[in-house]
C-alpha cells in the first residue's frame, strides 16, 4: 500500500508559478515510478511529468521549457515547479504512482496513465488570466 499526498496547489494570476510536492509513504520505495498527472475541466487525465526509479525524469512537450521535475530519493518526495504559468494550466494535478520501467512512456501516450495504480487526492491549480 502507498500512500502519496500532494499540496502547494492555488490560484495565481498568469505569468506566476507554484511548486506542487507529493510526498509518499507506506511500502513506496526507490523503484516505483512517479508522475504528475493533470486534469483540466472538460478534458482527459494528460500525464505532464515523469520520474523513474533510475532518477531519470521527463516532462511533457505541453510544459517543457516551464515545469522542472525533481524528485528526492531519500524524502520520498516528488516536486513540480510551475513557472510562466498559463490559464490553459488549470486543473488538478494528481500525483501517480506504480513500479513500472517503462516510466518515461506515459508523458507522450495519455492512454498510459492507467497504468499508475497509486494516487493522491490531487491538488487544485486556477491561473486566472
Amino acid at each position: 500500500q502507498v500512500e502519496l499526498a500532494e499540496s502547494g496547489g492555488g490560484s495565481v494570476q498568469a505569468g506566476g508559478s507554484l511548486t506542487l510536492s507529493c510526498v509518499a509513504s507506506g511500502d513506496m520505495y526507490r523503484g516505483y515510478c512517479m508522475a504528475w498527472v493533470r486534469q483540466a475541466p472538460g478534458k482527459e487525465r494528460e500525464a505532464i511529468a515523469s520520474s523513474d526509479a533510475g532518477g531519470f525524469t521527463i516532462v511533457a512537450d505541453s510544459v517543457k521549457g516551464r515545469f522542472p521535475v525533481s524528485r528526492d530519493i531519500s524524502s520520498k518526495t516528488l516536486y513540480l515547479q510551475m513557472n510562466s504559468l498559463k490559464s490553459e494550466d488549470t486543473g488538478m494535478y494528481y500525483c501517480a504512482a506504480t513500479v513500472w520501467e517503462n516510466c518515461r512512456l506515459v508523458v507522450r501516450d495519455p492512454s498510459l496513465v492507467q497504468q499508475f495504480q497509486n494516487w493522491g487526492q490531487g491538488t487544485q491549480v486556477i491561473v486566472s488570466s
